[in-house]
């Protein structure tokens, strides 16, 4: 009968942090595999060093390479997958014999373990258990002594290996990381900490539970003296005391958009934005689209006091507080950065810092539902005469119509507004055909959502509201119906010549 495989997990370093079910498997193995480099020695042998027995059978599996850099016809993975297929027969030769076999693991073997590339080669023609053990995630957090999550934050686990841009993505958009693999990746992961605002948070763990364990704030560690064995840690935001600016310093405001619904539709960057802030500042509906976080307040207000919110974000800010100015859709876009840079044009707020992140427009977000209207050029038109008269709207309306743009409407109606959706729709016809395809998007990303091709002569202002959108077509524009019946538009990027 074939031997048994083991995977055993032998915690971060520390031998008395091994389970008793890897001491258990180790005793009960004829053979001891375990990686090393060429020079011989194993970590994960040291660890399991007091439970190896003189009849055990020892497998060294020496990696071929340490570094990216190889002859091999197939470079380095080539060179990596021809190792672990030589060191996978070689183990596979003890089961055949009927010998049981304990692959030794540094951590837990299925946590970026060397151990996995034997599983998926072995385990399914032997008996197979995993031994679980502590990662040095988890033993990083123990040695800082501060909780890495708490209540509902995310804890997210990256490899320094990644590139610069997405470690930076993916620091500014979580609560808690664990930042693996540093030695030479050290000057990035710190570049990435700092370009996602979060430097001041980092911590550093070398060595966690081993000898020449050290713990320092990750700013003031040099990159030379940072091996291998060593993780970034942004530890738990729930309890950190929010930094305390110096006597006149000024904060900063951030206008961040949210999309048109919830959190499906947040960049990195603007999630990153609503974490760090100590007060958020928006109309309720907005607000309620964030998650709530320990020790930031939040401040709602209704709709029509874009104004005032500005100057009161601008307030906060001047007495040194990180304000995040939440809107819907884009900020940019018929919504609070123009409100927020205009108040912070005057002279009193001249001296505090403003910034503008993107989101995904309402347009846009229509556009894909439908297929792809805004294909060509379009023209972005608000229907609200709250802010300008409706002669502007309509002649613009005209403009847009005879110049054979699709246009992009927002805000076509509400409660006190119900008349302007139809008035739009006879001067439209007017330069469109009625049979011009009308995008009717009501609630996208959200639970309400609905989009509906329907044709212009048809549209029923009654079923507009200021949660919808509309997109009309160009003389160009087109409606498909494939071949699951579903019907989608789209405007040709190619314009007929004249």
């Amino acid at each position: 009968m074939s031997g048994k495989l083991y995977g055993v997990g032998l915690g971060p370093g520390d031998p008395s942090l091994m389970t008793v079910r890897a001491v258990e498997a180790i005793g009960e193995a004829d053979v001891i595999a375990y990686h090393s480099a060429r020079h011989g020695r194993s970590i994960a042998r040291s660890i399991a060093e007091r439970h190896l027995r003189a009849d055990h059978v020892e497998e060294r599996l020496v990696y071929p390479l340490t570094v990216e850099t190889t002859d091999h016809p197939g470079g380095y993975q080539g060179a990596m997958d021809d190792f672990y297929a030589e060191a996978s027969a070689r183990l596979a030769a003890h089961l055949d014999a009927g010998r049981t076999v304990a692959v030794l693991a540094e951590g837990d073997p299925l946590f970026y373990g060397s151990y996995m590339h034997m599983h998926k080669r072995l385990a399914d023609r032997y008996d197979t258990e995993v031994i679980p053990g502590v990662t040095s995630v988890s033993a990083a957090a123990a040695r800082l002594g501060t909780p890495l999550v708490e209540g509902e934050e995310v804890l997210t686990i990256l490899p320094g290996t990644l590139p610069e841009e997405e470690l930076t993505a993916r620091l500014a958009s979580t609560d808690s990381a664990v930042v693996m693999k540093l030695g030479r990746t050290f000057t990035k992961v710190r570049r990435a900490l700092e370009g996602s605002g979060r430097l001041d948070e980092a911590r550093y763990v070398e060595r966690a539970t081993m000898p020449g364990e050290r713990l320092a704030e990750l700013a003031d560690v040099e990159a030379e003296s940072v091996p291998y064995f060593s993780v970034a840690v942004l530890p738990s935001r729930v309890d950190a005391a929010p930094p305390v600016p110096e006597p006149g310093a000024v904060g900063e405001v951030v206008v961040v958009g949210t999309g048109p619904a919830g959190p499906l539709w947040l960049t990195p960057e603007t999630r990153g934005a609503l974490a760090a802030a100590d007060d958020l500042v928006g109309y309720t509906t907005y607000l309620d689209r964030v998650p709530v976080r320990a020790g930031q307040r939040r401040h709602g207000s209704d709709n029509k006091v874009e104004a005032e919110r500005a100057e009161f974000a601008l307030g906060l800010a001047r007495r040194g507080r990180r304000v995040a100015v939440v809107s819907g859709g884009d900020p940019g876009v018929f919504a609070m950065a123009t409100a927020v840079l205009e108040a912070a044009s005057a002279e009193e707020h001249a001296d505090v810092p403003v910034r503008v992140l993107p989101g995904v427009t309402a347009a846009n977000a229509a556009a894909a539902r439908a297929g792809a209207p805004l294909g060509h050029d379009y023209a972005a038109l608000s229907l609200s005469d709250r802010l300008k008269p409706w002669e502007v709207i309509a002649e613009r309306l005209r403009s847009a119509a005879g110049a054979d743009l699709v246009l992009a409407l927002y805000n076509p109606g509400s409660g006190s507004r119900t008349w302007q959706v139809g008035k739009a729709r006879e001067l439209l016809l007017e330069h469109r055909a009625p049979d011009t395809p009308v995008v009717v998007a009501r609630d996208v990303g959200g639970s309400g959502e609905r989009v509906r091709i329907v044709r212009l002569a048809e549209l029923d202002p009654a079923e507009v509201d200021m949660r919808t959108i509309l997109l009309v077509g160009s003389s160009q524009t087109r409606v498909v119906r494939r071949g699951d019946g579903e019907e989608v538009v789209w405007t040709p990027r190619r314009y007929p010549e004249t």
